[in-house]
């Protein structure tokens, strides 16, 4: 067994309280009464999805979601029905990370957009501080920004090369477990970190193992 020198956290679930059915539930009240075959928590249609790798903004997001609804909606809205799940950040969880990276590299890896990125880095800084989010991380990786998202390969492959990391010495933790099957195929430890579970409390030593 290799010695675990880097942590790979997704963001969602993990650090990041989310409710997906406050949005869902949003949208709902906005009159879309299809909202659940265009995005879950474990799918998006070819829209959301290409939103997440950055190959639409947010001018072409709302538009879309403009043209699917009904009503006099508007942009604003339809921004504060998307944003609703982002709930409260596990203050606890990131006090842990500065004991963890005592020993380890520590990297954030998140399926995220432009709209959420924007109000997730403003919440973040409201309750925890002006220590921004990445700056918890020896590089933090969003979908968004670089072209890529889990559960595809590349973006696991994408980090081992960028951060000039080894996927036996490296453990990645997502709460949903299509993601790490994909990272477990490549040779990462894995960990699906369960409703009940925080990551201040895991044994990352038996994980790894």
């Amino acid at each position: 067994m290799a010695k675990l020198k880097n942590i790979i956290f997704d963001l969602g679930a993990v650090l990041l309280n989310i409710d997906y059915e406050k949005t869902a539930d949003a949208f709902r009240r906005l009159g879309y009464k299809n909202f659940d075959d265009m995005y879950s928590k474990f799918k998006g249609n070819n829209v959301f999805n290409d939103f997440e790798k950055g190959q639409i903004g947010s001018v072409e997001f709302l538009k879309y979601m403009l043209d699917a609804g009904a009503g006099n909606i508007t942009e604003k809205d339809i921004r504060n029905a998307w944003n609703a799940m982002l709930l409260d950040f596990r203050e606890e969880s990131f006090l842990h990370l500065d004991k963890l990276a005592e020993r380890h590299q520590l990297y954030l890896l998140s399926n995220t957009n432009v709209i959420h990125q924007a109000a997730f880095e403003e919440k973040f800084l409201q309750q925890m501080g002006n220590r921004p989010l990445r700056q918890w991380f020896t590089r933090a990786y969003f979908s968004n920004e670089i072209g890529l998202r889990k559960p595809d390969a590349n973006i696991f492959e994408f980090v081992i090369a960028d951060a000039g990391i080894k996927p036996e010495e490296s453990l990645f933790i997502d709460d949903i477990p299509a993601n790490t099957l994909t990272a477990k195929k490549l040779g990462f430890n894995t960990h699906v970190l369960m409703p009940e579970e925080k990551i201040e409390n895991l044994n990352y030593d038996l994980i790894s193992s």
